[in-house]
């Protein structure tokens, strides 16, 4: 919670760890405490710790929880969070079989990374990363998930975050009421996520289908129903003789028995510590709702990150998603705001607001999504223009009435930052046509 005397230009929170930043500003009191409630009239909050905070300025960053498939399950893990990546982690070790329900960026991540388990993917679309790509992108990707492990890991140069004197302390399993510290990105690559198997990579995808029940070993026996076993060339006829602790039962008719199941079908937004006796303005999605001052309705609370629902006129080629990059721009834009209407000064919005652009990595291939980069919201007047190499590259264009509304580069294209510059301007480009994904073509000495 912030008292905010000065702005934070020169403030580097990538580098400083919680008891740093405390030593450097007196100003800022870092509490690890779970909140239990909000008196907004008083302007006091209570932690879970029994202590009470009075605040001048206060913004709310709480994140979002898993949307478990089914709540109170023990075999039913949400990864959201630093405690929950461990208890996925430490589960993982013990699991021959496991099966991933969800379509998103966890999904993707933790299908391709798991190594020595056999994985049976479950997917309600037709195709694979249906948050961020289409069926091509999909199709393009394909191959890398089914082939062996082999090459290297693209580097990864963004700032890790670590917890100070923790390294070698027992780490508690999650709660699924109790959050730790947000992933970042690369959250992955400080865990081992391996099973107990010799074999690098077994991944079987379920598509058009939903998790309809999920049954406990003992009853599952006396159900007598069969379940199959992994399946092999695609083929899963026989039935499987291994006896598991969970069993779930698709909505295919299919039913598959696993050492436990990873939820990972997106977020709610973690606003239940704060609603009771205030009246927020809370969004369709159940976020708080900000202004373009991340603003909540009520005075001197602000919101950033997961647990708002950005409630401005947006920028057309700007779409809140409740990603970590998203989260860290919405942070610190939220802090500016906050000094500024301290001092009595405005304060323009912020240009990452002009453009939605994310950077990450999916099977080892560099991705990157920018604007209406799936024509959200353009209905059917648009168009597509494709650009693939097998195993290097997949670009996918979004035009609109000659103009550049959204991209998505897979692979080593650097074409980025010369699309976020075509998408920003608006230029009308009908008159380049298709020499606009030529490989041939050098498109910046088009824009010099």
């Amino acid at each position: 919670f912030l008292q905010v005397s000065k702005t934070l230009e020169e403030f580097d929170v990538e580098e400083q760890p919680s008891s740093l930043l405390e030593k450097r500003y007196p100003n800022i009191k870092v509490i690890q405490s779970g909140v239990k409630q909000l008196k907004s009239d008083e302007h006091k909050i209570f932690t879970e710790d029994g202590k009470e905070y009075m605040y001048e300025k206060l913004c709310l960053c709480a994140g979002a929880k898993p949307k478990l498939i089914f709540q109170g399950n023990p075999y039913v893990l949400g990864i959201r969070d630093t405690d929950s990546a461990q208890a996925f982690q430490k589960n993982l070790a013990q699991s021959e079989r496991i099966v991933v329900v969800g379509n998103g960026g966890i999904a993707l991540e933790l299908v391709y990374e798991i190594q020595g388990c056999e994985v049976i993917w479950a997917i309600k679309d037709k195709a694979i990363g249906n948050t961020f790509f289409d069926a091509g992108a999909a199709e393009f990707l394909i191959p890398k998930l089914t082939a062996e492990k082999r090459e290297t890991p693209i580097e990864c140069k963004r700032t890790k975050y670590t917890m100070e004197g923790n390294e070698e302390k027992e780490r508690p399993i999650a709660a699924s009421d109790k959050l730790g510290s947000a992933l970042g990105p690369d959250w992955h690559e400080g865990l081992c996520l391996k099973g107990t198997k010799e074999f690098s990579h077994k991944v079987h995808i379920e598509i058009l289908c939903e998790v309809k029940k999920i049954h406990l070993q003992q009853e599952f026996i006396q159900l007598q129903r069969t379940s199959l076993t992994f399946p092999k060339e695609e083929k899963n006829v026989e039935p499987d003789k291994v006896l598991w602790p969970v069993y779930v039962e698709l909505t295919n008719g299919k039913i598959y028995g696993c050492d436990f199941i990873v939820s990972a079908t997106g977020v709610v937004p973690n606003v239940k510590p704060f609603l009771d006796g205030n009246n927020f303005a809370v969004g369709e999605d159940g976020g708080l709702k900000v202004d373009k001052h991340m603003h909540t309705s009520l005075p001197d609370i602000y919101a950033a990150g997961d647990i708002c629902t950005a409630s401005w006129e947006p920028s057309p080629v700007w779409h809140q998603m409740r990603l970590w990059t998203q989260a860290r721009q919405m942070g610190w834009y939220a802090a500016k705001c906050m000094v500024a209407d301290t001092v009595g000064e405005s304060i323009d919005m912020d240009f990452s607001f002009e453009l939605f652009a994310h950077v990450t990595k999916f099977f080892n291939y560099k991705v990157v999504v920018l604007g209406k980069y799936n024509a959200q919201g353009l209905g059917l007047d648009h168009e597509l223009m494709l650009r693939c190499t097998k195993g290097q590259e997949y670009v996918k264009v979004v035009m609109q009435n000659g103009r550049m509304m959204g991209a998505v580069l897979i692979g080593e294209t650097d074409l980025e930052e010369t699309f976020e510059n075509l998408i920003l301007n608006q230029m009308d480009l009908s008159a380049y046509g298709e020499d606009l994904l030529n490989p041939d073509i050098d498109i910046e000495d088009y824009f010099d």
